[in-house]
């Protein structure tokens, strides 16, 4: 079985967060919540849920995960700008591991410089600042490229698991 990073924030969109961590754990996949600080209590935007931080960012190698999911929601505008988070995400892509993000996930991914070339989905409002960061958008409920995996919004989180089911 896989092991998963999931990249969390405060104001992370609840449940695209739960969903895709309470079903690949289900599958048998092992999963770490990693964010700024550890032991820091994270809060879903919409008051339904919440994280603990496991492990901060700034002490775990990319190397330890098949694997990292990026929810949506303000999670990844707090994120976006830590040196670790971009030096994490960037070393998972060179590895071919998989990256699954969505909603505004793909901001760390636009940040970290890894669109160029690149199809993918994301919350449809971000479409102008991903297109200006190279990447060619699809207004689609999951995309694939590589080993990108990118969905929309909580409406296609069916859609997001079962592509990120399908390759871990």
């Amino acid at each position: 079985m896989s092991k998963i990073a999931f990249l969390l924030a405060d104001q992370f969109e609840d449940s695209e967060m739960q969903v895709p961590y309470d079903e690949l754990k289900k599958a048998g996949h092992e999963a770490d919540i990693i964010g700024l600080k550890q032991g820091e209590k994270v809060n879903g935007k919409q008051g339904k849920a919440s994280y603990t931080i496991e492990k901060a960012i700034a002490d775990v190698e990319s190397s330890d995960y098949d694997a990292v999911v990026i929810p949506g929601g303000s999670s990844p505008e707090n994120l976006r700008l830590d040196a670790y988070v971009l030096k994490f995400v960037t070393e998972i892509n060179e590895a071919k591991k998989t990256i699954g993000a969505i909603c505004h996930g793909p901001q760390i991914l636009a940040s970290a410089d890894l669109l160029q070339g690149r199809t993918i989905t994301a919350y449809p409002p971000l479409k102008d600042d991903l297109v200006n960061a190279g990447a060619h958008f699809e207004d689609r409920e999951a995309v694939v490229d590589g080993n990108f995996i990118t969905s929309r919004t909580p409406k296609d989180e069916p859609a997001f698991v079962r592509e990120l089911l399908k390759v871990l």
